[in-house]
């Protein structure tokens, strides 16, 4: 932040009677990209997550673990970096007034971060909109999905969801999550950078009426296909009178995106008995036709990752660098008229930047990708219809053993995710033991989760399920996640090796499936690590990639996948 903006911002402070200000990275719909990005304009840190505190005389930036050292790069000059995971800001602060943006905080964020040791103030208008100009972005219609490509008509779904609310004995379901009434109503939109969500609520009443929360000319379609009438469209604007309007007793709210604006707009008049959005886990459950299609886009996304994977491992003494990289990944999926656009902004770390988790290059930060340093590529694309994101740690030349042996470490804990009996190891928690237990006998681990649930067509990352230490939903068939094991030595070289993968049951037995299709390097394997069930499994996943995409490359990449066997 440039001294005149601070100073403005500072004054800020003083007028509002508030010794602080504290701006999270999401927007009032609580996704994960934005398109305005408070955090980054005030702080210049770019990452998926984060929270600032500016006070008058000192600032902070709180951080988990996947973003210390990128936010000590973009931000550490004019910030201390907090690690939140470790020290939440009701630690940090006392005896002092803090100001928020009720409409871009849930009463739970402010109850965890902030506790009862800090008095918080709302501020109807954001601060930080007050100093930067909000720019003017061309808002697109939302748009439906045939069934044909859902799998399920949203009249089927609206049925799920009141007999749901007549079981919680409920008379209505606030959807305040975007990414929920995209599932519930078969829409999607433009409203973020990698996402097709429809920045919106829903209403739903347990008689099966239903009214969409949002700019009306977003509903132009929606209205001219009939899916919903004029008089079912509520502008956001006028939410807090629509309320006051409804006949009723009890609601059922999302806890993770209702705001504390709208909260109290909607506890002025009703009670609310349950905080959990159902749509999460109906969502979570892909029908047969998302399945299909999931695995349609995989088979898509393998020729490109493929493709990549054999144009890199052949350079010879051309200089490329990280973004050449990132580019040329791009133009290979732009090639399939299914691609649409990337799910996530790519990951193309060489050497140290490969340590950064969630390292995105830049012009001062983009590297030419030596020989000697791994390359570490996360990536994936939305096509038409589905999600994908994979993860390949790349060696161009010859890696000392030591390497070797903990990217084999990694591969072991990959396996013994993808190879689990999912009857017995049930919940994410218990997988993410197996995929952790080989690094951590050799006192090795990673600051992450090991995997994340994906959505059809939408978010990238998708609750509730998860592969992490926190991961207590039991996992069911149809359930899509990542498993994404890794290794990060700060300054030198980040391992990663991501999948995602889907859950099959067949009589009594319960597995995952590989989604993904894109090769291993075999370079960087220690086979003498590996036992004879891990070598059986290595050989069978690429004998499936090649049997999937090798009718879709030419000859020199058929017969480097071949050499990969």
């Amino acid at each position: 932040m440039k001294k005149k903006t601070l100073k403005k911002f500072i004054g800020l402070l003083s007028n509002n009677n508030i010794d602080g200000y504290v701006i999270p990275k999401n927007d009032s719909f609580f996704t994960e990209q934005v398109k305005h990005n408070r955090l980054k304009l005030i702080t210049n840190f770019t990452g998926s997550a984060g929270l600032a505190v500016i006070l008058k005389k000192k600032r902070y930036l709180f951080v988990d673990s996947r973003y210390t050292i990128q936010a000590k790069l973009e931000s550490g000059t004019n910030y201390e970096i907090v690690k939140i995971h470790q020290k939440l800001p009701r630690n940090l602060f006392q005896n002092i007034i803090l100001g928020y943006d009720p409409n871009i905080f849930t009463f739970g964020q402010l109850n965890y971060l902030f506790g009862n040791n800090i008095k918080l103030k709302s501020i109807k208008k954001n601060l930080v909109d007050q100093i930067f100009k909000v720019k003017k972005i061309k808002d697109k219609p939302f748009y439906s999905l045939p069934n044909h490509v859902s799998g399920e008509s949203h009249q089927s779904k609206v049925n799920l969801i009141s007999k749901y609310l007549k079981k919680k004995k409920a008379d209505f379901l606030f959807i305040s999550a975007p990414e929920n009434v995209a599932w519930l109503l078969n829409i999607r939109g433009s409203d973020t950078p990698y996402s097709p969500l429809p920045n919106s609520n829903l209403l739903l009443a347990k008689n099966k009426k239903l009214y969409l929360i949002a700019k009306k000319f977003k509903t132009k379609k929606l209205i001219i296909e009939k899916k919903l009438s004029s008089n079912q469209i509520v502008e956001i604007d006028n939410f807090a009178s629509f309320i006051q309007n409804l006949k009723g007793k009890r609601f059922v709210i999302d806890n993770k995106t209702l705001s504390v604006f709208n909260e109290n707009t909607i506890k002025s008049k009703f009670k609310i008995i349950c905080r959990n959005d159902p749509c999460y886990f109906f969502k979570s459950i892909k029908n047969p036709t998302e399945m299909q299609n999931m695995i349609q886009s995989h088979i898509l996304d393998g020729v490109a990752v493929t493709k990549f994977l054999f144009w890199i491992k052949n350079l010879k003494k051309i200089k490329v660098t990280e973004i050449d990289a990132e580019k040329k990944l791009e133009s290979l999926r732009k090639k399939n008229k299914k691609y649409l656009y990337p799910s996530f902004g790519t990951i193309a770390g060489s050497g140290p930047n490969g340590a950064i988790v969630h390292y995105r290059a830049t012009k001062k930060t983009n590297r030419i990708i030596n020989k000697k340093d791994l390359f570490l590529c996360d990536s994936g694309g939305q096509y038409k219809y589905g999600t994908t994101d994979v993860t390949r740690t790349i060696s161009l030349g010859e890696q000392p053993k030591k390497i070797k042996n903990i990217f084999t470490l990694v591969l072991k804990g990959h396996i013994a995710v993808a190879t689990s009996n999912l009857i017995k190891n049930n919940t994410g928690k218990k997988l993410d033991i197996h995929a952790r237990k080989f690094l951590k006998r050799q006192k090795l681990d990673y600051g992450h989760g090991t995997g994340h649930g994906v959505g059809y067509f939408l978010n990238v990352h998708e609750g509730p399920q998860s592969i992490s230490k926190f991961g207590k939903v039991k996992l069911k068939e149809g359930m899509i996640l990542s498993n994404e094991p890794g290794y990060y030595k700060q300054g030198q070289y980040g391992i990663r090796i991501e999948n995602l993968v889907y859950i099959r049951k067949d009589n009594e037995k319960m597995f995952f499936e590989n989604l993904t299709l894109a090769p291993i390097d075999k370079d960087l394997i220690n086979y003498s690590l590996l036992n004879t069930k891990e070598k059986d499994y290595l050989f069978n996943y690429h004998l499936s990639v090649y049997s999937k995409i090798s009718k879709h490359l030419n000859n020199s990449e058929k017969k480097w996948l071949i050499k990969n066997l």
